[in-house]
């Protein structure tokens, strides 16, 4: 009894570190993939740079992130990678064709084809979601897999959350690409910035909305008010015999 006590003593400060750490990364991707691109367009602009040296250097900062994120970790991440080479062939690219405006549709190409990839994970084991919460939630892995193996729905509701963040970048992606080919080169980088954010936070706002009225956050955190005697999710995993 002494030992479950301490264990639901120490699971709100587990879920407030997990919590915790995932804001931190999500800082440190903003930074790194947004705000330091678009201030060094802008400063190397104002400092007489043309356009499309400015935007080949500014995508430094993603690649030089992405590049010490596989070195600390010392593994090989295939998405990192894939980010990088990206980058690379649309820099090789803008280079050739002398076009800033092929530089500027890269994020655009880019978000469409992680927007693919996302989709695509819909007919493996695990879709991206779900393999993005337990990535985030290394401490609630274990109970993940068991609402995973037990229970129909919950499953439904991550693959219906990969369709939406897939589509939804998709229809991200479109715009990026409108943007870099209609509106004035200079305007293009802020623009991007801002849509990044918005397309993020109105997909996080859907999920979490679906997570809160689905019942998933109050199995996931239970210490989070008063938890009702059936969540939807729940009830089907009782309905299935393994609650």
């Amino acid at each position: 009894m002494a030992a479950m006590r301490d264990e639901a003593e120490l699971a709100p400060d587990s879920n407030h570190n997990e919590q915790t750490a995932a804001r931190r990364q999500f800082a440190v991707t903003l930074l790194c993939d947004v705000v330091l691109p678009v201030g060094l367009y802008y400063v190397l602009r104002s400092a007489g740079c043309g356009e499309l040296v400015s935007l080949l250097l500014s995508a430094a900062a993603p690649a030089l992130s992405t590049g010490y994120s596989i070195v600390k970790q010392r593994r090989i991440d295939s998405i990192g990678i894939f980010v990088i080479a990206i980058l690379v062939l649309a820099g090789l690219g803008s280079l050739i064709s002398g076009s800033p405006r092929l530089a500027l549709a890269r994020g655009g190409w880019f978000t469409g084809l992680i927007a693919l990839w996302i989709l695509g994970s819909l007919f493996t084991s695990r879709p991206f979601t779900y393999r993005a919460l337990k990535a985030l939630l290394p401490g609630k892995a274990e109970t993940l897999e068991g609402l995973w193996h037990a229970d129909p729905q919950f499953r439904r509701i991550w693959r219906g959350l990969t369709v939406l963040w897939g589509c939804g970048l998709l229809v991200d992606a479109a715009l990026r690409v409108v943007m870099a080919y209609t509106l004035p080169v200079d305007s293009v980088p802020v623009l991007d910035g801002v849509l990044y954010l918005v397309t993020y936070i109105v997909l996080q706002v859907i999920t979490h909305i679906i997570l809160h009225k689905t019942g998933v956050f109050r199995l996931l955190f239970p210490g989070r008010g008063r938890r009702p005697a059936r969540s939807r999710v729940s009830a089907g995993t009782k309905d299935n015999g393994t609650a």
